[in-house]
């Protein structure tokens, strides 16, 4: 019917004076997607159950005038359409690292930039620094709002030896995840293997590739101890985490009313110290995942650190701060952190 039939069939009255048709309008269903494994709120990588968690946390705060749908295992679109989807308002929400966009916005990089995080307390320390307000400013003119910050260690699982200094990685087909992190293993030696991490099972089980850098709960939900003989674990010290945050289009957020706003980015907030604690958590469980069923899993030390930090300073930093003056300022806000 078009717009004055309606009207007139009504009454004259407007649509917003009737309660059930303003009811309808205010709600609406958001879609999530990712690229783990699916699970339950309870059970399942931690990333989905994140989801799962927020998902029902707002809907019980809008009064179910938000309801979502999660589409786990890249089930709604493939793995690096995600990001540029919800720029153009085309996909509500999703939990992605980060640097999968950096072909799209190089700046976005930082979020694995290897030896610029060493630790936990340092990367949920960015949220409320200047390089984290800049990286939020950065994200909102891209048509982006970042709803949770997530942060995960790395480590590498291997089908043959450990890789713990540079020097272990000569010679290998590796996987690492970022421009950034292939820079440093190019310059350890390496060749370089470019796949999104639920890809890494099928070719480290065909040989295309030789080990391969994710997070710890990456390694448990893609059960790569099946095809893994060593792990280097992030449990006592990594040389890169992972900003992996839960996102969701600017255009989606900013059409919807202030208190739903407000709830999404409430809830997001809470929601860090569950991935917090998850994440931690992971670091020790790979371990002990990894040990159960035969390989060799070692642990890096401070001095290994400082050797891929060196590396990193000299190759990866450079390259990414001559990008562009964007870059280049969010690298020296980041050093701060230090």
């Amino acid at each position: 019917m078009k717009r004055r039939s309606l009207l007139q069939s009504v009454g004259g009255f407007s649509l917003s004076a009737l309660p059930f048709v303003n009811a309808f309008a205010q709600s609406k269903t958001l879609k999530i997607s990712h690229q783990f494994p699916g699970g339950t709120i309870r059970e399942g990588d931690f990333r989905d159950r994140l989801v799962r968690m927020f998902s029902a946390e707002v809907e019980k705060r809008t009064k179910g005038d938000l309801k979502f749908e999660i589409y786990p295992g890249s089930s709604l679109m493939k793995t690096n359409a995600q990001f540029s989807s919800m720029r153009k308002g085309a996909l509500d929400m999703a939990l992605i690292p980060l640097s999968y966009a950096g072909g799209e916005i190089p700046e976005v990089n930082i979020g694995l930039m290897p030896g610029l995080v060493v630790s936990y307390e340092q990367a949920y320390s960015w949220k409320n620094k200047p390089v984290g307000a800049e990286l939020n400013r950065l994200l909102l003119e891209k048509g982006i709002v970042l709803i949770s910050w997530i942060w995960q260690a790395g480590g590498v699982a291997s089908r043959t030896k450990p890789i713990v200094d540079p020097e272990d990685a000569k010679g290998m087909k590796v996987r690492g995840g970022s421009r950034e992190v292939d820079m440093i293993l190019k310059e350890a030696g390496a060749a370089v293997v470019t796949l999104p991490s639920n890809e890494i099972y099928a070719a480290m089980q065909t040989g295309a590739m030789d080990a391969a850098m994710t997070s710890s709960t990456s390694f448990i939900s893609f059960h790569l101890e099946e095809v893994a003989k060593a792990l280097t674990t992030g449990r006592k010290g990594a040389y890169w985490f992972m900003f992996e945050p839960l996102m969701m289009s600017k255009a989606i957020f900013d059409a919807l009313p202030q208190d739903q706003r407000n709830a999404i980015m409430a809830v997001g907030a809470e929601m860090e110290k569950f991935a917090l604690e998850a994440a931690k958590k992971d670091d020790i469980e790979v371990a002990n995942v990894y040990q159960k069923a035969g390989a060799k899993v070692v642990d890096l030390n401070a001095a290994s650190i400082k050797k891929w930090q060196a590396i990193a300073r000299e190759t990866a930093w450079k390259d990414y701060a001559g990008k562009n003056a964007g870059c280049a300022k969010l690298l020296a806000l980041a050093e701060q952190t230090l």
